[in-house]
Parts: C-alpha cells; sequence; structure tokens
C-alpha cells in the first residue's frame, strides 16, 4: 500500500512536471510571435472601437519620428539658414536698388486700404505660425539647452495651441488675396524678359512690368499653391476625427513641414526685396501711395496706364484748393 502510493505520487510529481514546462514552452511561443505581431502593426483585438484601435504599436511611426527629426529638420533649416545668408551676402555687396532719378513728390495710388489691410493681416498670422511652428519643430534641440524642460514645455504648450487655432485665419486671408489680385498676376511674355534681366538686381537697367512684376507674381503663386497645401494639411492634422489614419497624418505632416519650408524661403526674399532691397517699394504698402519716379523705373507699363488719371486727379483736387483759397479771400 504505502510503495503504491509512494508511485502514485511520483507519476503525478512527474506528470505535473511535464505540464508546467509544455505550458512555459507554450506561453514563451505565443508571447514571442504576439510581440512579433505588435512589431508588425498587425490588428488584434480591442473593446475599444475606433481608427486603429486595434493596433497597439505602429512601427512605422518611429520611422516617421526619425525621418522629421533628423532628415526633414536639419535639411529644411539648412535651407533657410542658406536662403537668409544670400540675401545678407547679396545686400552687403549688391546693396538696395536705388532710384535712377529724383522723386518728384508726385505720388501714385499703388495699393487700397483694404489692399493694405488684407496684406497686413495675413502677414502677421504668417509671422506667427512661422515663429510657432519653428518652436515646434526646433524647441526640443534648440531651446531646452537654453531655457530648460519646464520652461520650454509651457512654451511649446502654447505655441502648438497658437498654432492650430491661427491656421484658418491664415487660409481667410490668403483666399482674399487670391480673389483680390489673381487677375494682376495672370503670366504673360512681358515676364520672360523680366526674369531674363534678374528683375534688376544684377546691372542697372530695370526691366519693364506691369502692375505686377515677373517676381510678384511668382511670390503670388507660390504663395497661393503652397498657402492651400499648408493649409488643407493644416486642417487634417487640427481635426484628427474624421477617420484619418496614420498613414495619412504622417503624409499630411509632411506635405505640410515641405510646403511651409517653401512659403519661408520666398517670404524671405519677398520681404528682402519689398524693403531693403529696393528704394521706395515700402512706402506703397505703408502708405499706399508711391513716387511717380518709382512707379515709371519698376512698373513702367502700369506707370503709362494710370498717369494720367493720376494727374487729372492731382490737377483737380489741387484745382479745388486754389478755389477754396479764393473764396476765403
Amino acid at each position: 500500500m504505502a510503495k503504491s502510493l509512494k508511485s502514485l505520487i511520483l507519476f503525478l510529481s512527474i506528470l505535473l512536471l511535464a505540464f508546467t514546462l509544455s505550458s512555459a514552452n507554450s506561453a514563451e511561443v505565443s508571447d514571442s510571435d504576439t510581440w512579433r505581431q505588435i512589431r508588425e502593426g498587425i490588428a488584434g483585438y480591442s473593446a475599444v472601437k475606433g481608427q486603429e484601435t486595434d493596433v497597439l504599436i505602429q512601427g512605422s511611426g518611429q520611422n516617421w519620428r526619425q525621418l522629421r527629426n533628423d532628415v526633414i529638420a536639419r535639411y529644411l533649416g539648412i535651407l533657410v539658414s542658406l536662403t537668409l545668408l544670400f540675401f545678407g551676402l547679396f545686400y552687403f555687396f549688391r546693396g538696395p536698388i536705388k532710384l535712377t532719378q529724383s522723386r518728384t513728390g508726385i505720388t501714385l495710388l499703388r495699393w487700397s486700404t483694404f489692399e493694405r489691410v488684407i496684406h497686413w493681416y495675413t502677414a502677421l498670422v504668417f509671422i506667427l505660425l512661422t515663429l510657432t511652428g519653428l518652436i515646434i519643430l526646433y524647441g526640443r534641440s534648440l531651446l531646452i539647452p537654453l531655457i530648460g524642460h519646464e520652461l520650454f514645455s509651457t512654451l511649446a504648450t502654447y505655441s502648438k495651441l497658437t498654432h492650430n487655432l491661427s491656421g484658418p485665419f491664415f487660409l481667410i486671408g490668403l483666399l482674399f488675396m487670391f480673389f483680390m489680385w489673381v487677375k494682376d498676376n495672370i503670366p504673360n511674355r512681358i515676364d520672360i524678359a523680366w526674369f531674363k534681366a534678374f528683375g534688376g538686381l544684377i546691372g542697372s537697367q530695370h526691366p519693364s512690368a506691369e502692375r505686377m512684376n515677373a517676381g510678384e507674381k511668382s511670390w503670388f503663386w507660390l504663395l497661393a499653391f503652397a498657402g492651400i497645401i499648408v493649409s488643407a494639411t493644416g486642417l487634417i492634422l487640427d481635426f484628427a476625427n474624421f477617420g484619418q489614419d496614420r498613414f495619412i497624418m504622417q503624409v499630411c505632416h509632411l506635405l505640410h513641414t515641405l510646403s511651409a519650408c517653401l512659403l519661408m524661403i520666398g517670404a524671405i526674399g519677398h520681404i528682402y526685396i519689398g524693403t531693403l532691397g529696393t528704394e521706395g517699394a515700402f512706402e506703397g504698402m505703408k502708405n499706399g501711395r508711391v513716387d511717380s519716379t518709382w512707379a515709371k523705373q519698376h512698373h513702367d507699363l502700369w506707370y503709362d496706364k494710370i498717369k494720367e488719371k493720376e494727374l487729372t486727379q492731382i490737377k483737380s483736387k489741387t484745382s479745388d484748393k486754389r478755389d477754396k483759397r479764393k473764396r476765403k479771400k
């Protein structure tokens, strides 16, 4: 009886040990297969229903993070820096385009009040988006060593919020500018000659131009197409609850960043030519009016079209003032 009991206990112990080892091997294989499937992004089961809620870890997210932080951030930063360096050196060696003749004191209406309001509204929103976007893209690598994690966390949070909320306002200004100026920005043969002469930046001879020269037209169409892309992708990134999967969000993020970079490069050239690069250009967007000498030199075809009308209005106003003075006397 005792021997039988010992034999039974030994048999059950061996059976239990075999079962334990078998379960361990089975669990090891199961865990290995499970984590392999997770890394490959294979969908499992989740009680939470929604877009990609069955995918625990998306492996391509790590690849996207490396692409954004290493490749995109580095080379876009280099492009923008080289653009700033180019215009800085150009101004240092070439200087601004000066007026070839003395000012007449007669001013012509270049931009209406409404046009200037829309321009400055869109420009200010664009600058705000640029600054907050740069903080989001480069803040971790550039600002954390300077201001620390805690202050950067606050700055990044408000920058992201400001960036997301300002995007639709930029789109509004963009649409106003497009429909307001599209008629003046249709390309024609005159623009080819303008490009051949490098817009008067090189040499003393300034090419002919209408109300918008070829450089302004190029900036207009770049702003239109890249602006629409950056706005559309921004809205998709802002409202991520309409069925967009991670791949679509990543592609939109890439297009958003590339379009924003093109706009920054174009804006640098636009700002330079409209301020430091060309004497008298900023006066038009500041006061709405430009000297007739500037108009004749930079937009001679436009000047020929409006000079009679403008001069007639000036003479009429001058005559009215004289009549009022005579009546007072």
